[in-house]
């Protein structure tokens, strides 16, 4: 029987840290199904979505991360997942949308507009942000995408009169578009 796992990775950024997990997975008779990587700062983070099959297909994976942590100075960590088939994709029935928020960098910008998505039940499907000295002034200057799912039931109108109030309360600007589910 097909199990899932998530697994998820960090440390310093080199050469060969995606092939090296990879290959973990490779070896342990995995496949990866979905993955997620990024720079942050001077480290690589990584988030993977993958399946195997085998009685012993946890503790291969157990002992190959133990040794990726040992020789290669990664922090790894990996769960297994409890759906009986391929994970449900993430996110709520309704249209994807995507909210872009930039301004000079300050507390409270990440915090504030999740927390009017959260309150009405929308679901963050990504978020990326970015701060970055403008090349003029030097001045940091922050840089938000969201992509959500938004419930069917969500007034559109009034989450953009929100999200506008709190994104004039911060001195951002925000743009929020429909995106296609598709993409």
């Amino acid at each position: 029987m097909r199990r899932w796992f998530a697994l998820s990775a960090i440390g310093r950024d080199r050469p060969g840290i995606v092939a090296d997990l990879a290959e973990l997975i490779y070896e342990c008779d995995c496949n990866l199904e979905d993955s997620s990587m990024t720079i942050l700062g001077s480290e690589f983070a990584v988030l993977l979505l993958l399946s195997g099959e085998g009685d012993d297909v946890e503790r291969r994976l157990t002992a190959g991360c133990k040794r990726l942590e040992w020789e290669k100075r990664l922090t790894v960590f990996f769960r297994p997942l409890e759906e009986t088939g391929p994970p449900r994709p993430a996110g709520t029935p309704g249209s994807a949308m995507e909210c872009a928020v930039t301004g000079v960098d300050k507390a409270g910008i990440v915090a504030r507009v999740a927390r009017v998505l959260a309150d009405r039940g929308v679901n963050v499907t990504a978020l990326s942000t970015q701060s970055r000295p403008e090349p003029e002034t030097g001045t940091p200057i922050y840089t938000m995408r969201i992509r959500m799912a938004v419930p069917r039931a969500v007034d559109r109108r009034a989450l953009r009169t929100e999200l506008e109030r709190v994104a004039a309360e911060l001195r951002v600007e925000l743009t929020l578009t429909e995106r296609d589910s598709a993409e």
